[in-house]
């Protein structure tokens, strides 16, 4: 048996938290494994109060660039739901992310 297909997820800009959401659940529904990368204005869709909905879909891996977290003064609030220890990871943690994705994109 293949292995199950992985969606990465890129997410830069702070604009479509809904899209995110909607696509994240689509892939989950679909079977596949999904990964998301929150960078630049897009790390401050983790302090949106609807952010949970896409923690709560369960992607295998969620992290956000910690070098915007800092710029945008979030340095000292706790990790985001949905993300582990290795929740705030550099760029290449990211480039990492995109190896291992068969489909990656981004919105």
């Amino acid at each position: 048996m293949a292995d199950k297909e992985i969606l990465g997820i890129l997410v830069p800009t702070n604009e479509h938290l809904d899209h995110v959401i909607g696509v994240a659940r689509a892939a989950k529904k679909a079977g596949k494994e999904l990964v998301i990368f929150l960078t630049h204005e897009g790390v401050l869709m983790s302090q949106d109060p609807k952010y949970q909905e896409l923690a709560d879909i369960g992607p295998e891996d969620m992290t956000l660039c910690n070098v915007r977290w800092e710029e945008l003064g979030l340095k000292g609030k706790p990790i985001p739901a949905g993300m582990g220890e290795k929740g705030l990871a550099t760029q290449s943690r990211h480039v990492a992310l995109i190896d291992k994705c068969d489909r990656y994109m981004v919105l």
